[in-house]
């Protein structure tokens, strides 16, 4: 009987391409894969350690695993991903129950990694994380109507309050034509919404072709039959040409929501953080995308709290708010993340950054009152993805998977998770909109 893996992916899209890929190396080797992490051979944490959140959600995984594993009920314990790579020297001397650990260079050595720690021995596997990229076949774990694909690895960006280009490497784009043939596979698959990644997708193919190539990728991704929906996630903002900004107003299947993390707008402390442009030029990036795009829907994340936000500074991001509207935003507390520049710097006590983040999300609940508000009475295509028992739910373009929230509508008739269907927008409750099925689009 073949030896049994189960698995827990935690933190970003990204990173649940990794635990996609270490499956299929996994079940090509024959092992079994679980569904759970529980009453199996090997259980593998794929980590995040972004921020202090992420890691402690990793590490409360990994305790529930390791007593799983005291209690006979897992055998052995591997932990890959960020907080593995991040914490290399101390991870298994913290919690002995680990046998083994992959940093992210070494997702590849996933079959290596678990023979060994099967037989008893204990692991530790890091690989370079600048070398090429291996890109191995994956099995999807999403929905089968959509899926993602990571167009490229890694960060050159070192903006000052981040740790990924330490975790994940330099930027590292993937060749076109891996790509373009990897979603044919998906869209040949079933695959009807293709969501486009990367820590940064507008810096595309400047490390391979010398210059930006994600306009040209996004073209010949809109040329394969089978995707309704292409969605594109983490551009960053000083990057988005005018090239760029009309291959995403003009092609028909590219959705018109945009996500844009801005962290602020205030120019020292955008300055101080290593981030490029500033407020002007956000303020124009933002203006030329909702006259260029009609019906755009803007997501965004915004840090409260960083070094030298003062109480003017932060006037100065929500006056920006309410003025730009944007739809879905993401605020987060600064996290003072140690090896970075911006730990060492000087910052707002925390319980201040935590008052202004709860004020920026009142603000952008109010935002999206209003963008409720004035959906009533309209007509919308939804991707059904599920029957609560009393009503359908789906998304619209305007929802990202795992992200945002849900269209809750009724039908006379059964909806399929999968079909796009037409619903009429009766109302909003609890931030998310409601309606009815109109008529079957698909």
């Amino acid at each position: 009987m073949a030896e049994s893996v189960g698995f827990v992916s935690l933190g970003c899209a990204k990173n649940l391409v990794n635990t996609e890929q270490m499956i299929f190396l996994l079940r090509e080797a024959g092992y079994s894969i679980s569904e759970v992490p529980d009453q199996v051979d090997l259980a593998v944490i794929n980590t995040c350690g972004f921020i202090e959140a992420a890691k402690s959600e990793a590490i409360e995984q990994i305790l529930l695993a390791a007593q799983s594993k005291a209690e006979g009920r897992v055998g052995k314990l591997l932990v890959t991903g960020c907080l593995s790579q991040r914490y290399r020297d101390e991870i298994m001397e913290e919690i002995p129950e680990i046998d083994g650990v992959l940093g992210t260079g070494s997702y590849q050595d996933i079959v290596e990694a678990a023979n060994r720690v099967l037989r008893g021995e204990r692991v530790r596997m890091f690989g370079d994380i600048d070398a090429p990229l291996e890109e191995p076949e994956r099995v999807l774990t999403t929905p089968p109507w959509y899926a993602y694909l990571r167009i490229a690895e890694g960060c050159d960006n070192h903006c000052a309050y981040c740790v990924i280009p330490s975790i994940r490497g330099r930027y590292r784009s993937r060749p076109m034509e891996e790509l373009v043939q990897e979603a044919k596979s998906m869209a040949a698959a079933g695959v009807k919404e293709l969501i486009v990644i990367a820590q940064d997708t507008s810096r595309y193919g400047l490390d391979l072709y010398h210059e930006r190539k994600l306009p040209d990728l996004l073209r010949r991704l809109c040329r394969i039959d089978g995707f309704r929906w292409i969605r594109v996630h983490y551009l960053y903002p000083d990057e988005l040409s005018d090239e760029l900004i009309d291959v995403l107003a003009g092609e028909e299947k590219i959705v018109k929501y945009l996500d844009i993390p801005i962290q602020h707008v205030n120019d020292g402390i955008l300055k101080k953080m290593r981030r490029r442009g500033g407020h002007a030029c956000l303020e124009d990036l933002f203006t030329r995308l909702r006259e260029k795009i009609p019906n755009l829907v803007l997501r965004t994340s915004l840090i409260a709290g960083l070094p030298g936000e003062d109480e003017a500074a932060f006037e100065e991001l929500c006056a920006f708010l309410k003025k730009h509207k944007l739809e879905r935003v993401g605020a987060f507390v600064f996290s003072p993340e140690e090896g970075t520049p911006a730990a060492e710097m000087e910052f707002p006590p925390e319980e201040v950054a935590r008052r202004r983040a709860d004020l920026l999300d009142e603000l952008s609940s109010r935002v999206i009152d209003e963008y409720n508000a004035r959906k009533r009475d309209t007509r919308e295509t939804v991707l059904c993805e599920g029957f609560d028992g009393t009503r359908y739910f789906g998304r619209s373009y305007a929802e990202s998977p795992d992200i945002d929230g849900r269209i809750w509508f009724t039908a006379a008739e059964t909806v399929l998770p999968g079909a796009f269907v037409t619903v009429r927008l009766d109302g909003a409750e609890d931030g998310e909109l409601y309606g009815h099925l109109e008529e079957d689009e698909a």
